[in-house]
């Protein structure tokens, strides 16, 4: 039995991520099952209650379920074999298994199959409240497309959107990295949603509930920065007219996003480095040693090992905060995630605009699906968002997003050129296919191709045609 001990509820976490949910429970031993079902229902879930694995197999079939508090041992099915079934489905539910201390082996046994967390018998209902709140907040913000969204929910709550491979495999390693509180080194091109990652890590992890502050390395000078990682005494320097907390201090219990670190000075790094180390530093114009429980994460969309290589990063601090790596990929990787980071988008535009939005036919999806996005998933919410606002028709073909999308290399790659070609009819080739894409358009021409206006008019006039030729027909 349940020893479900007395004691002051304690309010859950304040996030703006919806707090309630569907609780199933599972539990042969009636008196048990009830008393989980009522601490439950107390919390404000909607929660069903059952006697057996099967039972909860009917009930999984029928509806979603965002959390299943199941006993370990059951007659018949155990707990485990429950645990399987949802692995073999890919049920999107979370999993809370109920153990007593000599079964926590199989306890942890049901979470290589996909169990979300285990809590021992006796336990009182604010463990039990604590652990529901903490899965339906992993369901919510890892597989957002499966979790009801109650009207109001805030617009930037941090989201990954999309069920590519590569986005599974990057949802399975934030889980992995947010449940410690080791440093964690992100790594993507511009544009991929490295500080989103770094949100959901913060979001995810026992730190939630404390402060995430982020730095933007490239926004500071070198002198600046050390004053915002680190803060100032009054008077160390010239306009310091007050003591200051630094971002280390603000971080205190939290996290603590450094974007792109690649751009923080050398001498600056010595620095960084030793309060990964030692979490101890001085605030400029102080000899005091200050001490913080601060989780580090940082970002770079540059190449580490050439930076290293070229003096412009140290080594050992690349070695200290790679502890945990995480890589995102480009969008060009997951194409397949398109059609839905669309949807999302829009669906935001919607409710931003307070009115419908114009959908895309299937010719301008396929034109987005060709495009490689070079400026990844930011470059494709800003093109839905301009769609949005600035088309007024109910429906947008591939000619009206043509206008809006920059020439990619896929779409100018050359059909059918013989192998052996030189590089100089090669080029030729390239700049009179991409002139005809554009209808002899000379500046869109030539930021689609990376060169200047001049330079596309000298290569032109080389090959003979004239100076303000519209047409590619070449001079005689």
């Amino acid at each position: 039995m349940v020893d479900v001990r007395t004691s002051k509820r304690q309010e859950p976490a304040r996030t703006h991520l919806r707090r309630t949910g569907r609780i199933l429970v599972v539990d042969d031993h009636a008196a048990s099952r009830e008393a989980m079902a009522d601490i439950l229902r107390r919390a404000g879930h909607e929660v069903q209650a059952c006697g057996s694995a099967a039972e909860a197999i009917d009930l999984l079939a029928r509806s979603f379920w965002d959390v299943v508090v199941t006993d370990l041992n059951m007659p018949g099915m155990s707990g485990l074999d429950l645990v399987r079934h949802i692995e073999k489905l890919q049920i999107s539910t979370r999993v809370i298994m109920v153990t007593a201390y000599a079964t926590v082996a199989s306890a942890v046994e049901a979470m290589r199959h996909g169990a979300f967390d285990y809590i021992e018998k006796p336990f009182d209902a604010g463990q039990l409240e604590r652990l529901v709140a903490e899965a339906l907040r992993h369901n919510q913000v890892l597989r957002p497309a499966e979790t009801a969204s109650p009207a109001g929910t805030q617009q930037n709550m941090p989201v990954l959107v999309g069920s590519s491979r590569p986005m599974q495999e990057l949802r399975r390693r934030i889980e992995q990295v947010a449940a410690t509180s080791e440093t964690v080194l992100i790594l993507g091109e511009s544009g991929t949603g490295k500080e989103l990652v770094a949100r959901l890590i913060h979001y995810l992890s026992p730190r939630a509930t404390g402060p995430f502050v982020s730095v933007n390395c490239p926004a500071l000078s070198a002198h600046l920065m050390e004053s915002e990682l680190f803060g100032h005494e009054k008077g160390a320097f010239t306009g310091a007219d007050s003591d200051r907390m630094g971002r280390f201090e603000l971080a205190h219990k939290g996290s603590l996003l450094l974007d792109e670190i690649t751009e923080i000075d050398t001498a600056l790094q010595a620095k960084l480095l030793r309060v990964l180390q030692e979490r101890a530093f001085e605030r400029v114009g102080s000899s005091r040693t200050l001490h913080v429980d601060v989780r580090v994460l940082a970002t770079t969309n540059r190449d580490l090992e050439k930076e290293i290589a070229e003096g412009r990063f140290r080594q050992d601090l690349y070695y200290r905060l790679a502890v945990l790596p995480i890589y995102i990929p480009p969008l060009r990787e997951r194409k397949e995630d398109i059609p839905d980071l669309i949807a999302h988008f829009q669906k935001r535009c919607a409710e931003r605009l307070g009115r419908p939005v114009p959908e895309l036919d299937e010719s301008a999806l396929n034109r987005l699906m060709e495009h490689d996005w070079p400026g990844n998933v930011r470059e494709l919410e800003n093109l839905v968002t301009r769609v949005c606002v600035l088309t007024t028709e109910d429906r947008v073909t591939a000619d009206q997003i043509g206008r809006w999308l920059p020439a990619s290399p896929t779409s100018l790659r050359p059909v059918g050129i013989p192998v052996g070609i030189s590089l100089q009819d090669m080029e030729r080739y390239l700049i009179e296919a991409t002139l005809e894409k554009f209808d002899g358009h000379r500046e869109k021409t030539a930021k689609a191709l990376g060169i200047g206006v001049r330079t596309l008019t000298e290569k032109l006039r080389q090959y003979g045609y004239p100076p303000r030729a519209k047409r590619l027909s070449r001079a005689d």
